[in-house]
């Protein structure tokens, strides 16, 4: 039973890792007033604004009704806009509006301010982006394979 040992598991300290980290963001993202997944989209628009729901979802790897009540709040606050297609009204685009693009400003320290509030070096912080994100494409494939 020893496979059974949760310091013998892979999914507990990455879980763990994922919810200190995350709480790293907190007071952070409240100076600017958003959630940590609401920076998560706002990240995705800054590097590609004019998505639609469905991209978005996809970068992001959350479905529409995840993602939906996220893109309600960020509108009723105006940072963004959602838009049907006129030639697909099911198609709705996301855009971010000018107060949108002036919080990336305000978040634009938030990185910097991670890294050294976890006292990572810049080889660490690579180190782990790469290992994870390794991961997540293997994992991303396996699924893509059994999903066939």
């Amino acid at each position: 039973m020893e496979l059974l040992k949760l310091s013998n598991q892979l999914c507990f300290p990455l879980y763990a890792l994922s919810r200190k980290i995350t709480s790293h963001y907190l007071p952070l993202l409240e100076k600017i007033g958003l959630t940590y997944p609401q920076y998560l989209v706002m990240m995705v628009l800054w590097e590609e604004n004019g998505l639609s729901v469905k991209e978005l979802g996809h970068k992001l790897m959350l479905d529409s009704g995840t993602l939906s009540p996220l893109l309600k709040k960020l509108e009723d606050r105006e940072i963004l806009v959602r838009t049907r297609l006129k030639e697909d009204e099911r198609v709705v685009i996301i855009s971010l509006t000018e107060t949108g693009e002036k919080l990336k400003e305000k978040a634009s320290e938030i990185p910097e301010q991670i890294k050294c509030s976890l006292d990572l070096s810049d080889k660490e912080l690579r180190e782990m982006r790469t290992l994870a994100a390794g991961l997540l494409d293997k994992i991303n494939k396996l699924e893509a394979v059994h999903n066939n």
